[in-house]
């Protein structure tokens, strides 16, 4: 399968948005239904059927939102932590996250560093991490609260699952600038991403699986 430049891949879904009509939502909900789906096979082997999703503000975290709906209707408990305010999540990230707080999921912000300790403590609660907060657009160095997210979570022994990509990697040049999040599995969407196949990304992408969102294949074709 081609793999893509972060450009390649933001200008497919563009695509797929305005020309081919496809709703943004629904290529989220394929891409969280897609790693929800690997997540409940991490869940099997985990020492607690018990998942703790770390969302940021933009559609990362919007893929989280689907995860986290996706793994509750299936008995999982999940909560899920913004490490933004409710009022920064906006477009379709914003539908979904208004779909968990009908359905009373347990959703609240974090404020980090602030509530190091509060983190430390979920972190011990669940038995897997789903990796929401940033995505391939990532560039420079990470910043707060997502680097003290970041040092926690690898710092935690627990089993990660990174959507798209691991929190931190640089989706073209697989280096990290900054604290990286080590994931044992990547569900990344559509195409892999340049990056995370380069050999400096290895130990942080872990075990890659590419998730259909049902993009027209000719947009991962370069046509």
């Amino acid at each position: 399968m081609r793999a893509l430049t972060v450009a390649q891949m933001r200008e497919a879904d563009r695509r797929a948005i305005e020309e081919f009509g496809i709703p943004g939502a629904v290529l989220m909900e394929n891409a969280g239904q897609g790693a929800a789906g690997v997540a409940l096979e991490m869940l099997a082997d985990a020492a607690a059927a018990r998942a703790l999703v770390l969302a940021g503000r933009g559609n990362n975290g919007g893929d989280g939102y689907v995860i986290a709906r996706h793994l509750s209707t299936r008995g999982i408990d999940v909560r899920v932590r913004l490490l933004a305010a409710f009022d920064d999540i906006l477009g379709d990230a914003r539908v979904h996250l208004d779909v968990l707080r009908r359905m009373k999921l347990d959703v609240r912000e974090m404020q980090l560093p602030k509530e190091r300790e509060t983190l430390a403590s979920e972190l011990k609660w669940c038995g897997l991490v789903v990796d929401a907060m940033l995505g391939t657009g990532t560039r420079g160095e990470v910043r707060e609260p997502f680097r003290t997210a970041i040092e926690l979570v690898n710092a935690s022994g627990l089993a990660v699952l990174a959507v798209d990509i691991p929190s931190g990697l640089n989706g073209d040049t697989g280096e990290c600038e900054g604290p990286c999040v080590i994931a044992q599995r990547t569900a990344t969407f559509a195409a892999p991403k340049l990056g995370m196949l380069r050999p400096s990304a290895r130990a942080f992408v872990g075990k890659i699986t590419v998730v259909d969102i049902g993009m027209p294949r000719e947009l991962l074709a370069g046509e």
